[in-house]
Formats: C-alpha cells, structure tokens, sequence
C-alpha cells in the first residue's frame, strides 16, 4: 500500500469512526480470529439429486406465468450455473397444462449442470389424481430437464385465498402417492408457515431429497391472499397468519429427531428457508444442523435479478464471500 493510499484510509477512519460503533454483536456464533488465516478455498460442497453445488445456496421457487418471468428465471438460472448454486422453479402448472407461459420455466440450458428441480402445488396433484393422471408428474418433470419435483405443501395459504382450493386428503397421503409414481427426486416444501414436530417427523421416515422448511419469518402467503380480500373479511382470518414455525424451531426439532431415531431419519437434506436475511443466518443453521443442509431466500434474488444481471451477480459474490469468511473464523454456540 502506497503512502497516499495509507493517508487516504486514515482520513476515511477519521471520518467514519462515529458511524462505526456498534452497542449489538450477534450472539450466535464464537469469532476465533487466531485460528484461520483469510479463506482462500472454495466452500463445502454439496451434492444434491446426483449433482454438486459449490455453494450451500438454493434459490427458492418464485416466479413462472408472468411478465418478465422468463427473463428473470434465466437470470436466476445463469447466477446458479456461474456459483454453483441449486434452484427451484416457481409452480409450474402452466407446463402441465400446455400453455405458452410453458416456456418461461426452460431453463436447463441456462443453469447447466446445476440441481434444479419443478414445483407443484398439492392442489394441482390431487386434480390429477382425482383423474388418474398423476403419471402426467413424471412427463412435465422430463419436459424441463429437472432433476425432480417439489411439492408445495400449502392448506394455510389455500384457506385463505379467496378462490382458494380445498384438500381431499391429507397432505402426507398425497406425498405418499406421488413418490409411487415420480421416477425422479422429491423435495417438500411449505409455503410460510413451517412445518410442527409431528409434521417433520412424518416427512422424515420418506425417501426425500430434501425438505424445504418454508418457515415462519418469510414471505407470509396466507397474509398476502388475505390482504387480497375485501378489508371487513381480511379481519375475520388475520389471526391465522400469525400461526407458524420459525427456522430455529425446526431446526431444533430435526436435530431431535434425528438423535432419537438416527436410522428412521430416511430424508436427505434439509434446505432452511423462511426468515434467512443474509448469510450468516443461513451458516448458522447449516452448523447447527445434523444432517446435510443447504439454506435458501426467494425475495432477495428476485429484487436483485429485477435490478439486473450485475446486481445479481455481485449479490451471490458478496454471500459467498461472507460465507468463506463465517467457515474460516465463526463457530456455532
């Protein structure tokens, strides 16, 4: 460093200082700074329905079937391909059903080499099993080149969705029929509300890839198809949107499962979602976990693939970065 840069830097200390202090650290992890140097390697790697991420990074279902959609999937797709990161499609009902927005959820080519997996919700499954065409699951999985499907698990979101679907079976039944018939992997997701102990130990005993908490914390769709209504019946079922499971808590209750029954726990991965602001928040639980795990945003790349491909870019860059860093000098309390 050169005696101007030096000079420059210690004006900017001199400037910055006061906006510098902190009265809050995270109290999550131990910083051990003796016992690393600065991370130069790649992260762990994970691999995931017969595929490697380079980075414990998933980037959760989101868009399909609307302006921009196909532009921001290919965005999305292409960040995946460059990091080495997973993704899942947004519900693809409209490539079951043959219409022209089919073709925003293409994106193989784009992605590469990448996990990527569909996504449907349990509504649209129970619509083919009632016509016994649940088989169309593997066809629409072969049309996009997917490593398999995702299986949004959604009766909050549906109840109060004002043209909401209703459930003939239970979710788990429905699950159980799919994995009959799927030649593919399977992944189970919520939507915003988690999943409760009894719900994560039944998902446990399946031939999973992974399952997908969805948890409390973030993005909230019984809330968004509530404040769809009229604001007098908005009022009727608010309370229902506050119901629900944190990633913490299921984290927790994973671990416990596991510890009790170690070789009943037939799941794969975990892919912790829901409430995970930044990347610490998603290091945190894969070091806290104790199975394989991957944690996954939506909101985040979406905003960041609107503003474009630099941003996006340097937004994965950036949480990859932070992630070396968290490996090299931040144990777990």
């Amino acid at each position: 460093m050169s005696n101007q840069d030096s000079s420059s830097r210690k004006l900017d200390h001199i400037e910055l200082a006061f906006q510098s202090q902190l009265l809050h650290s995270d109290s999550r992890f131990y910083y051990e700074p003796l016992l690393s140097a600065h991370p130069s390697d790649n992260l762990p790697p994970v691999d995931l329905a017969g595929r490697t991420m380079k980075a414990p990074i998933w980037i959760s279902s989101m868009t399909g079937g609307a302006e921009k959609a196909a532009k921001i999937n290919q965005l999305l797709a292409e960040v995946a391909a460059e990091f080495g990161l997973g993704m899942g499609l947004g519900s693809c009902r409209p490539v079951l059903e043959g219409t022209p927005f089919a073709e925003d959820f293409k994106v193989r080519k784009y992605i590469e080499n990448q996990p990527l997996f569909a996504n449907l919700g349990i509504a649209q499954i129970e619509e083919l099993i009632a016509v016994g065409k649940l088989d169309l699951l593997n066809r629409m999985v072969g049309d996009l080149e997917a490593d398999g499907l995702i299986i949004h698990v959604n009766p909050m979101q549906e109840w109060c969705q004002p043209e909401g679907d209703r459930f003939n079976y239970t979710s788990l039944e429905t699950i159980k029929r799919v994995l009959d018939v799927l030649k593919s992997a399977v992944i189970v997701k919520e939507v915003g509300q988690g999943f409760g102990p009894a719900s994560l130990a039944a998902l446990a005993e399946l031939p999973l890839e992974a399952l997908d908490y969805g948890a409390f914390g973030g993005t909230n769709f019984s809330k968004l198809e509530n404040l769809r209504r009229d604001e007098l019946e908005q009022e009727w079922l608010a309370p229902l949107q506050f119901v629900g499971h944190s990633a913490a808590e299921m984290t927790q209750w994973i671990n416990e499962i596991i510890e009790h029954k170690p070789h009943g726990f037939n799941c794969k991965h975990v892919i912790v979602s829901g409430g995970i602001s930044n990347f610490l928040d998603g290091y945190y639980h894969l070091r806290k976990l104790s199975i394989p795990a991957v944690y996954a945003q939506a909101s985040p790349f979406l905003k960041m693939a609107l503003l474009g491909e630099e941003k996006l870019h340097n937004f994965v860059k950036n949480q990859i970065e932070g992630l070396k860093m968290a490996y090299a000098f931040l144990t777990v309390k």
